[in-house]
């Protein structure tokens, strides 16, 4: 039997964190027009609505490992851009309640043990489809969900002469070692 180690997923899900206020704190100095403004080539239409798509995915999915209820809103994930529109239209707004997310899966991690993270999750899809899988798993998904708009909102950013610089973990791994 393998043994999963919390600490490590707790690692995953700091270097997650760190890598989102990275990407929004460099939104935050874009101009309200371009933060807001739809282009081509990102997923969700823009820097907002990727954002809001990163941030909305991430409730959604403690939410699955905790049992608690899911935002009434989490069914418009399913539309692009249509999270941002409605639930939160400002970056304020947004950063917000992506600290109050980050709050709460810090807890969970910090909580998290090798048994608890090895435990099978059963949860429902955005369309009601039944799954289970590991903990772990879930884990290293929404990390690898985040790089991937993260990614994108580079993308953006550097298009508007805001790039976030290294977002790989290494960079995180020798900060967090040098401190």
């Amino acid at each position: 039997m393998t043994t999963v180690d919390a600490g490590y997923f707790r690692l995953l899900l700091d270097y997650n964190s760190w890598a989102n206020s990275v990407i929004l704190s460099r939104a935050g100095e874009a101009s309200r027009a371009d933060y807001l403004a739809t282009v081509d080539g990102l997923s969700f239409g823009g820097l907002h609505a990727t954002l809001a798509h990163i941030l909305t995915s991430e409730i959604i999915w403690l939410s699955r490992w905790t049992g608690e209820p899911q935002p009434e809103w989490a069914g418009a994930v399913r539309q692009p851009g249509a999270i941002a529109a409605t639930v939160v239209p400002t970056l304020e707004e947004l950063a917000g309640l992506w600290r109050d997310a980050d709050d709460r899966l810090r807890e969970f991690a910090l909580a998290m043990t090798d048994e608890t993270a090895a435990a099978v999750i059963e949860y429902r899809d955005l369309a009601g489809n039944p799954h289970r899988q590991p903990l772990s798993e879930l884990i290293a998904h929404v990390v690898n969900h985040g790089t991937q708009y993260r990614a994108e909102a580079a993308v953006r950013l550097t298009q508007l002469g805001l790039s976030p610089g290294d977002l790989d973990m290494a960079p995180f791994l020798r900060r967090s070692n040098s401190a």
